[in-house]
């Protein structure tokens, strides 16, 4: 089985209701009829979570579907069978009747090119899965039959999962419960204090260092002043001893999986370096996420500060309207403005990794010089508007940017935040009521707390143990 660490690295695919195992919808039975036995004994019952494959089959796919691998069945208009075992028909789409949503990802990401199932890889997602349950439960918690119902897997695969759990530390017995008919039912719970994540957010002129459990919620924390414009080195060495004296009060004897970095943009997440971050271009190239594994000899990863802020309002309860699926942009203005967006319930990050730079949008062409070296940047405008202390004409640029916004993606939502805004009630009302009034869609305060952003990059290192990704790998602890 892989250790945490290498659980804590892995991409799992991810699905609310999205187990992969028997009965569960991402590996379903075969159809009866759907073709012929191959020659070879028949499989049982994988000892992989309930995974189920039956009989080894190959049939003829019915016209608009490809066949898969082993076992593979028809699939329906526009669908192509995924080559798991045992894989029935699918219906529009090439998903299976029923089948959860988030578990066709799973088996697909855990086929291989002839079509057979990486186990290990359904292991980790159905793990996964039932974590993320346990986490949005927090203190409520779950039966192992409940978790059964929200996932589809047997009561036997959930068995198997919540022991492991258990031996890890990661999941705890809490009780019983009384149920509808028959014995009272166990309770489970996330145990929050089994592992611990560090979340580091770098501004302009601020350092903020944060130690969260697996809730996400802030155990110890640190801010100081800082000068970005020192250098990397200088910066990166400033960081890692906050860092050190954190974890020297705050997590004594705790499991820390790794650290998440987040900073102002530009830069490109996937390869952890920063690029040309504005007014501070020694920057330009530098291996941040690198250096900090290095530094601290613990795995790290990078992102910028608004789609930390995005990640972290993703952990939080976002008010009337928030949901599955939900879109909408996190209006950041504190040191600079930015924007994290999250797209359908994802953040988005771009193919080039630079979605976000929603300060350096033009809407004055001959206005003055930006940072950036553009002329009548958003950024450039709404900064100068707040410096004279004409809070209503900064909010009135922001609301015309909110309306591109709007215009271009058909967000269901802006939620602002950042120093600026947060200063003071009177001054978010001011920005709250000038961007309504240009974006014509619901707008508020972000909230989250003033360690939004430091909690949204050490969400960075913990969302794969949920099934959740990463912007890019956790840099083992290895010299650059």
């Amino acid at each position: 089985m892989p250790s945490l660490k290498q659980r804590c690295c892995q991409s799992a695919s991810k699905g609310e209701n999205g187990g992969v195992g028997e009965n569960s919808g991402g590996v379903p039975r075969p159809e009866p009829g759907a073709g012929r036995e191959r020659p070879g004994p028949a499989a049982a019952e994988v000892a992989a979570d309930g995974v189920q494959s039956g009989r080894t089959t190959r049939g003829r796919a019915r016209p608009g579907g490809g066949s898969g691998g082993t076992g593979s069945g028809a699939t329906g208009p526009g669908g192509t069978a995924a080559g798991g075992a045992g894989s029935g028909g699918t219906g529009p789409g090439g998903k299976a009747p029923g089948q959860p949503p988030g578990s066709g990802r799973a088996v697909a990401a855990a086929a291989g090119s002839r079509g057979g199932v990486n186990l290990p890889v359904l292991r980790e997602h159905n793990t996964a899965l039932v974590l993320a349950l346990l986490r949005s439960a927090r203190d409520r918690g779950l039966s192992r039959v409940g978790l059964a119902a929200r996932t589809g897997l047997t009561p036997q695969a959930v068995s198997k999962i919540v022991a492991r759990l258990r031996a890890d530390g990661l999941v705890a017995e809490a009780g019983q419960r009384a149920s509808t008919g028959g014995k009272p039912r166990t309770v489970l719970r996330l145990a929050p204090d089994a592992r611990h994540a560090v979340g580091i957010q770098l501004d302009r002129d601020e350092l903020t260092v944060v130690l969260v459990d697996l809730y996400g919620s802030v155990v110890a924390a640190r801010v100081t002043p800082l000068d970005l414009g020192a250098g990397a080195g200088p910066v990166v060495e400033r960081a890692a001893g906050e860092v050190e004296a954190l974890l020297a009060t705050g997590a004594r004897g705790r499991h820390v999986l790794g650290v998440g970095v987040a900073m102002p943009g530009p830069l490109d997440h996937a390869a952890g370096v920063t690029r040309r971050v504005t007014r501070f271009p020694e920057w330009d190239g530098y291996p941040l996420r690198d250096a900090v594994a290095a530094r601290l000899a613990m795995p790290a990863v990078l992102d910028k500060d608004t789609n930390a802020g995005a990640l972290g309002l993703e952990r939080d309860d976002l008010g009337p309207g928030a949901g599955p699926g939900d879109s909408y942009a996190y209006l950041h203005l504190g040191t600079g403005l930015g924007a994290g967006l999250v797209l359908d319930g994802a953040i988005h990050r771009g193919a080039r990794t630079g979605a976000g730079e929603f300060g350096h949008q033009v809407i004055e062409l001959d206005g003055p010089e930006c940072g950036c070296g553009r002329r009548g940047c958003i950024e450039a405008l709404c900064l100068a508007a707040v410096a004279r202390g004409d809070l209503t004409e900064a909010a009135r640029i922001l609301g015309v940017g909110a309306a591109n916004l709007v215009a271009l993606l058909d967000i269901d939502r802006v939620l602002l935040g950042g120093r600026i805004i947060e200063s003071d009630e009177a001054v978010a009302e001011v920005f709250v009521r000038e961007v309504h009034r240009r974006a014509g869609i619901p707008v508020a305060l972000a909230g989250g707390g003033p360690y939004l952003v430091a909690r949204g990059a050490a969400e960075l290192v913990l969302a794969p143990l949920f099934g959740g990704t990463t912007p890019g790998p956790l840099t083992p602890a290895t010299g650059i």
